[in-house]
């Protein structure tokens, strides 16, 4: 992701600039003039427009203008084309009507007031001419192929120079290259010309930018002849055309058509463009390289034009001037070329002359430096005038470039005039020097307040001005000492800058102007603001087309600024859509599309400041499909097939998938054949005979499959023989004396042509030694009848067609039809392991009376009955099955103390053989179940009965029951744990000296000689004594407790409604009344007795303080939505609210005269009475 972050500070920026500029003087102050505005020294002019010459000025008093032309007065007056705008010396020419050749020449402006005299720069007015190409005839040009040639262009002259390209008869650019371009002059070179050549409009162009014409030369007819073609009487055709060739178009060595020789040499100006060209002939073309000897080019400023054939250098300095080397090579030869560069310079400025202010008998210097190539030589004017020719002043001295003055006296201000020329130009600069004493002034606005950004530079100004020139200083907040050194630096015109600025530098600042004759002050505020930063920066996104996605972009900024977002695309503007949704913090595009890839860049912009933050999106979908499928390479059994990808979408494609369709077999199905990666765009493809293929291509990337490309032509293999035979070959019988031979059907793709059909072969294995076989037509299965039961057969099947049989098949072993076991196991025995674990072991029955594949044994078993007379009959048969040939096998969850039967037998693939004789085993003794039920009757003082049933499943001889018991108290904490034995006759016992009102917990049990069963538990409690409860309830069913309790109920509901009453007369507060009043009337203490304020009166409604509420235990509370006076008087302090102490000691939060157990009473006022809440208190 891109990043960029800017900070500008607007207003700073303003005087960063003032700190290196001319002094300026207060228009209310006499003044010399000052030149503000000129036209360039170089003037052209449109003859179909009015001459404009631009010359203001300013001064005390504002000062009068006259021309001279070509050094003489310019009389305004006398000529009634001329005129001069109102308060400006701007001179305009109405050429209507008039040649304007007669208005060109040298103008100069002179601006003067009774202080001194200004003068603009020389101006020299041409008028800009476009003349018309002189008529000519081309002749036709013949030239032999190879040889170079040269087509002049030679435009006419114009002001300023035309601007020459080459183009055919419809104004078509005619194509150049290394081998054909434009020179510098215009004219068009080739380095060797070529059949194609050939034409009869090559035109040159001259567009005249000044007064937008373009002028075209006469076409030229070029004619490019092979002589080898060429007989004696076709060159007799063209006895009266020039003949600009003669010999054979060999190949030849480089050499140079401009410049010519080894070297050459070139001037050029400092700050102008040095354009240096050199271009070759040769064949083959010659490749134009540069060089700079003893030197380096300079990167940002050096271009290659034309290829190759022009350099090009802007804004020359003295370090460019040097010898250049141009290098044309081919593979023949290469020649060089030396250019030697000089620079010049005209007068280019040092220093300019700046104007003086000075008191009098100050000193004071005028300097003017300036430089050039050669040196220029500086003169000095006083009002226009050359200083030596004006009035000698004792308190001027000149030297070179430096006027110095030395006790300067009331009325000696003058403009002075700096002149530095050569021979290449001159440069004129104005700076006046005004004697004045005043006091100073500070310019800057009063209460200005500067906003930076924090850590970035403050620049406070203090503009001022004064004779003598005052002095600056400042201070901050309190004037306790100067701003002087770190992090502080005054500049020279008085602004005060700070490096980094941070919050501890934001206040008041006061600047101060001091002089001789007095003093003047400023005031400035600076604002340090922070700095805007984008905290959450939106993200790189890939997102398929038509879907969603989101650029976040989450900013932080300075609360005090306002912010602007913006997002741009690609560094310009948002489409204009509106699928484009841009929020506060985010942009979505919907729907996007493949136009909308780019650099999307969030912009957060405050006056001050802004931050930016760029993210890419790339928009990605499924490929386009392939084109321009061809077959090559074609042979019997494969074909070359390439293509062209299409369109990737942003997203490499990862693999193309190559299907074909058989118009033969299977027409307008297509099949997968290959896959290839990416990167190939051909494949080798392996084909079937008797087959009609068309193929398609699909590619494939990280969103999905393109469309199938355009179908390939039809491509048809022969028929042959078949290559294979079918697959699946399997034997097997459906009945105890078959066979079945199946198999799966070739496809016709398989079939290697018409008429297929199969050979289907068979031997008992190991017995026969010749093959049956049979010929069955194209199906999937043959049936062989009167076959042995389950006897292993050898099966083949071989494909056969029209054109020969496929090859020797496989030999597959099958079986026939298997028939049910004919025996039982023997030897069936038992080993009980324990009383719900048993193992059963039996003798495996012989293979040959299995007739069949042994799939395994299964044992049925089912449990009798139960060894306890007390448990039902009942028989529930299960079937164990243990697969292959076992001998043996476990039988898991039987039930305890029960007797079982069981048998064994035999099973293949067509079913069960006859069972074993059933055999019986007892289960021992287990654990018992849990008990029926456990109930608990006859709920006494201190007694319990608990009855009981016994389990369902007693797993043997029951030997008793065991009872556990133990209190629980309203916690659930239990107590010590009680134990007892019971006979296993009994069902039922009480228990007795228990705990009367008390809740007991009971685990019951029953017990065999294995051990103890699953718990039962319940829970009961015993009764309360009557006397007792009896007591608990006579208070409570008293009439006078009733009573009594209904008397205080309403005694506080009839001092709820006293209190809420008093309290609600009245519209205001004594606060409210004194903040409308403005006056300060004294309030009385809330009363006790009556919970009023003394001087609390209602001139509104009674109505109740809304949001306020009465609980039910009656006590008024303060509610999160009342406005209480605790608000007002804080969190329980002293009451105080406002600076001039109204509210203290009137309200408070906490009052020690008012507490009460229960925490603090409330200040505000109390609710209406909620008489459903006191009804439930009742």
């Amino acid at each position: 992701m891109e990043r960029t972050r800017a900070r500008a500070t607007v207003f700073l920026m303003l005087f960063l600039g003032n700190l290196g500029n001319a002094l300026e003087v207060p228009l209310d102050l006499p003044q010399p003039p000052t030149i503000t505005h000129q036209s360039p020294k170089d003037f052209i002019i449109d003859p179909r427009e009015n001459i404009v010459i631009h010359c203001d000025a300013k001064g005390k008093p504002h000062p009068s203008f006259s021309w001279t032309r070509n050094g003489t007065h310019f009389d305004i007056d006398q000529d009634p084309k001329a005129t001069m705008r109102p308060h400006s010396g701007t001179l305009v020419v109405d050429i209507s009507g008039e040649k304007v050749e007669s208005y060109e020449g040298v103008y100069q402006c002179t601006a003067r007031n009774e202080h001194g005299t200004a003068v603009s720069n020389n101006i020299v007015i041409r008028q800009s001419r476009s003349p018309l190409w002189s008529k000519e005839r081309n002749e036709p040009i013949i030239v032999q192929e190879g040889v170079s040639l040269v087509l002049q262009c030679r435009p006419p002259a114009g002001l300023p120079p035309p601007i020459i390209f080459w183009m055919n008869i419809n104004f078509q650019r005619l194509p150049q290259s290394s081998r054909v371009s434009q020179a510098l002059n215009g004219d068009l070179y080739f380095s060797n010309v070529l059949k194609e050549d050939s034409r009869n409009d090559y035109i040159c162009y001259a567009r005249f930018p000044h007064t937008q014409t373009i002028q075209q030369k006469q076409p030229i007819t070029v004619t490019v002849l092979n002589l080898d073609a060429i007989n004696e009487t076709v060159a007799a055709l063209y006895n009266e055309t020039d003949f600009l060739s003669d010999g054979s178009a060999e190949e030849r060595r480089p050499t140079f058509l401009i410049p010519s020789g080894s070297s050459s040499s070139k001037m050029v100006l400092r700050g102008q463009v040095l354009e240096l060209e050199c271009i070759a002939e040769g064949l083959p073309t010659p490749e134009v390289s540069w060089s700079k000897v003893s030197g380096e080019f300079p990167a940002k400023r050096t271009s290659f034009l034309h290829f190759q054939k022009t350099l090009r250098i802007v804004d020359v300095s003295e370090a460019d001037a040097g010898e250049y080397r141009c290098t044309a090579r081919n593979r023949l030869a290469s020649v060089h070329h030396t250019i030697r560069v000089t620079v010049k310079a005209a007068p280019y400025w040092i220093s300019t002359p700046r104007n003086l202010v000075l008191a009098p008998r100050e000193r004071g210097n005028l300097i003017c430096r300036a430089s050039g190539t050669p040196k220029p030589t500086i003169t000095w004017a006083m009002n226009g005038i050359p200083i030596e020719n004006s009035p000698k002043d004792p308190s001027r001295k000149v030297e070179g470039d430096t006027i110095i003055f030395e006790e300067v006296q009331t009325g000696s201000s003058a403009v002075y005039q700096c002149h530095a020329s050569n021979e290449y130009g001159y440069l004129l600069s104005n700076a006046f020097v005004n004697v004045l004493s005043e006091t100073p002034r500070v310019l800057t606005p009063a209460n200005k307040v500067y906003q930076v950004i924090r850590n970035s530079r403050a620049l406070l100004d203090c503009s001022s001005f004064g004779s003598p020139i005052p002095k600056i200083t400042w201070f901050k907040d309190s004037r306790s000492s100067t701003l002087d050194g770190d992090p502080y630096v005054l500049h020279e015109n008085g602004t005060l800058e700070i490096h980094v600025a941070q919050a501890l530098n934001s206040g008041k600042y006061t600047c101060v102007a001091r002089n001789s004759l007095g003093i003047s002050e400023n005031h400035v505020y600076l604002e340090v603001k922070e700095p805007t930063r984008i905290l959450k920066q939106p993200e790189y996104k890939v997102v398929q087309r038509n879907r969603n996605v989101v650029f976040e972009c989450k900013v932080k900024h300075d609360p005090s600024l306002i912010p602007t977002m913006t997002w741009v695309k690609d560094n310009g503007e948002l489409p204009d859509d509106e699928r484009f949704v841009v929020d506060s913090d985010s942009l979505t595009i919907n729907d996007v599309s493949e136009n909308d890839a780019g650099t999307y860049t969030c912009i957060m912009v405050t006056t001050l400041d802004q931050d930016s933050a760029s993210a890419e999106l790339t928009v990605v979908e499924q490929p386009d499909p392939p084109t321009d499928l061809e077959l090559t390479d074609q042979k019997p059994r494969s074909v070359q097939l390439t293509w062209i990808p299409g369109d990737e979408h942003n997203s490499p494609i990862h693999m193309f998938v190559i299907q074909y369709a058989d118009s033969l077999h299977h027409h307008g199905h297509w099949h997968n054949l290959t896959v290839v990666p990416g990167i190939k765009t051909t494949a080798h493809l392996k084909l079937s005979p008797y087959v009609h293929y068309t193929f398609r291509v699909l590619a494939l990337n990280a969103v999905g499959l393109s469309n199938p490309s355009l179908p390939s032509r039809v491509y048809k293999t022969n028929p042959s023989a078949p290559d294979e035979n079918p697959s699946g070959v399997d034997g097997f019988g459906t009945e105890h004396d078959n066979l079945v031979i199946s198999w799966k059907p070739m496809s016709g793709h398989q079939a290697n042509g018409p008429g297929l059909h199969y050979k289907v072969m068979w031997r008992q294995k190991d017995v026969d030694k010749e093959w049956t076989s049979v010929t069955v037509a194209n199906v999937s299965k043959f049936m062989v009848s009167g076959t042995p039961t389950f006897t292993p057969y050898e099966v083949q099947v071989q494909a056969i067609n029209d054109y020969g049989i496929g090859p020797e098949p496989a030999v597959v072993t099958g079986h026939s039809g298997e028939d049910l076991p004919m025996q039982a196991p023997d030897t069936v025995q038992v080993l009980v392991l324990n009383s719900s674990l048993a193992e059963v072991h039996w003798e495996p029955v012989p293979p040959k009376t299995v007739r069949g594949r042994l799939k395994g044994y299964k044992v049925y078993y089912w449990r009798e009955r139960s060894l306890h007379k007390h448990n039902p009959h009942h028989v529930e048969q299960q079937v164990l099955t243990f697969s292959g040939n076992k001998s043996h096998g476990m039988l898991p969850g039987l039930q305890p103390y029960s007797l079982y039967l069981f048998n064994v037998r035999v099973f293949n693939g067509k079913g069960e053989g006859p069972a074993s004789s059933n055999q019986q085993f007892e289960t021992p003794e287990g654990v018992p179940g849990r008990p029926s039920f456990l109930r608990i009757t006859n709920p006494n003082l201190d007694s319990l009965t608990l009855e009981w049933g016994p389990p369902y499943d007693r797993n043997g001889r029951l030997t008793g029951y065991t009872l556990k018991y133990q209190t629980v108290n309203i916690s659930d904490v239990l107590g010590p744990v009680e134990e007892l034995a019971l006979p296993a006759n009994e069902t039922s016992v009480t228990l007795l000296n228990l705990k009367y009102s008390t809740r007991y917990k009971f685990y019951f049990n029953a017990k065999t000689g294995q051990g103890a069963g699953p718990v039962v538990t319940e829970e009961a409690a015993t009764i309360m004594d009557e006397a007792m409860a009896a007591r608990q309830v006579d208070i409570a069913t008293q009439g006078w407790f009733i009573g009594l309790m209904c008397a205080i109920a309403l005694l506080i509901l009839v001092l709820l409604i006293i209190c809420f009453i008093q309290r609600n007369k009245g519209g205001k507060y004594p606060v409210k009344e004194k903040e409308d009043a403005h006056t300060d009337p004294e309030f009385q203490p809330m009363k006790e007795d009556d919970c009023t304020f003394g001087e609390y009166s209602d001139t509104e409604d009674h109505k109740p303080l809304k949001g306020s509420r009465t609980p039910s235990n009656g006590t008024v509370h303060r509610d999160n939505s009342d406005d209480s006076l605790v608000d007002y008087g804080g969190d329980g302090g002293d009451g105080q609210f406002n600076e001039d102490g109204s509210f203290i000691g009137q309200y408070s939060g906490k009052s020690s005269a008012r507490d009460t157990a229960g925490g603090h009473e409330s200040s505000e006022a109390p609710s209406p009475v909620n008489t459903s809440a006191m009804n439930s208190f009742v």
